[in-house]
């Protein structure tokens, strides 16, 4: 039995945690000012894991519906 990854993949709207890098490409928020929102102290979304920070999704999607202007 392999392992395709092509049939492992979970569509990123699909996801509890994503990446800065999916983060921005689902959002069309430019990287740079993806890693100014994350290193915000003050959001609740951002999960730190060692050094790797990934953003629950739902919590950051609430964020941009309350947001008018980041």
């Amino acid at each position: 039995m392999t392992n395709n990854t092509a049939t492992n993949t979970i569509p990123i709207w699909e996801k509890f945690l994503l990446t800065p890098k999916e983060a921005s490409i689902y959002t069309n928020i430019g990287i740079n000012k993806m890693d100014e929102i994350i290193n915000n102290p003050m959001n609740d979304f951002v999960l730190h894991i060692g050094k790797k920070r990934l953003l629950k999704r739902k919590e950051f999607e609430r964020f941009l519906e309350k947001s008018i202007e980041i």
